[in-house]
């Protein structure tokens, strides 16, 4: 069965094989998968000046506290190396792989950044502190266990987006701490002239957010993922986060009459070849419309569901629409 990820699930899938297989049935607990989302607010354009800062509170509620604007800020999730793109900074180090990407500093660039080794889900404290750094932003839920052991040698931000619009206001902070106010405000403008463009003309197509590896994946929710938030406002997007218990079964799938699939790749280990492909041994599978259709489109996975930031969903909304017409 597809299963929809929890917050923490989605966090950390980047590292582990989460998910369920697609056969069988699920329950849910927080009702049927036929309801239909309300109407998503319009897209206000209009932003708001970003006031440069050593001290705030974050659009979680963390409180954050400089002594200095940073110079020397380590990345330890994707979130972080798309504001700094996006701000005209280049991370000291980092530990993702989205600076590579296309619409970013590319590889040539990207190969200039120095990574922390030990992964996602456990980056060396020794190599972190290794870079001095002013700044360390990592993931909450992933890295909160880490703050202990910066404590006092460096200031640590745990962020935790879940929607568009929290990306957002973590650009708009990171931009008042470093003193990018300008290009903070500027990022925010393109961002969302573009979603505000986009979502006057939604598509009536059923679309479907897929991410894993092997037969072992879920199903992107708005609520508890940054990219899918973005859904109910181009497509028909009636997928709803059943908590960590909850799950999509394939019957459920293929009640739905998807028009258009986006996967997602996470490799794991010695793990290869595209999730698509595995997935279209099964037969089941092949029955969903957008299948038998061929529309099935394979996302580049470090942008859809890791990026997070503006300069990812933006990518995504061009790639989506596209698609969706």
């Amino acid at each position: 069965m597809l299963s929809s990820p929890s917050r923490f699930v989605r966090t950390w899938i980047t590292a582990a094989v989460v998910g369920s297989v697609l056969v069988g049935c699920g329950s849910s607990s927080e009702g049927p998968a036929s309801d239909k989302a309300r109407p998503a607010p319009k897209t206000e354009v209009t932003v708001e000046p970003i006031k440069a800062a050593t001290e705030l509170t974050d659009t979680n509620g963390a409180k954050i506290a400089l002594k200095k604007k940073p110079g020397r800020i380590v990345c330890l999730f994707a979130l972080c190396d798309d504001i700094l793109t996006e701000l005209g900074i280049v991370p000291t180090a980092t530990n993702s792989a989205l600076l590579a990407q296309p619409g970013f500093l590319g590889e040539a660039k990207a190969k200039e950044v120095d990574v922390i080794p030990g992964g996602f889900i456990a980056p060396e404290v020794e190599a972190i502190l290794s870079h001095k750094p002013d700044l360390v932003i990592g993931l909450g839920d992933t890295h909160g266990k880490l703050a202990p052991a910066l404590k006092g040698a460096t200031t640590f931000w745990a962020m935790q987006p879940e929607t568009w619009e929290d990306s957002v206001g973590y650009l708009r902070d990171v931009a008042a701490l470093t003193g990018r106010t300008g290009e903070g405000e500027k990022a925010e403008k393109t961002f969302r002239t573009k979603l505000a463009a986009v979502e006057k003309a939604p598509s009536d197509k059923t679309a479907l957010i897929v991410y894993g590896s092997d037969e072992n994946f879920g199903v992107a929710t708005p609520e508890s993922d940054v990219a899918a938030s973005l859904f109910p406002k181009i497509a028909d997007y009636p997928w709803k986060s059943r908590g960590v218990e909850g799950s999509y079964s394939l019957e459920e799938i293929l009640a739905k009459d998807v028009d258009v699939l986006f996967v997602e790749t996470l490799s794991f280990g010695d793990a290869d070849g595209k999730l698509s492909e595995k997935l279209a041994e099964n037969p089941l599978w092949g029955k969903i419309p957008a299948v038998k259709n061929g529309d099935v489109h394979e996302v580049n996975s470090e942008v859809w569901a890791k990026g997070r930031g503006t300069r990812s969903l933006g990518i995504v909304l061009d790639e989506a629409t596209a698609a969706l017409r």
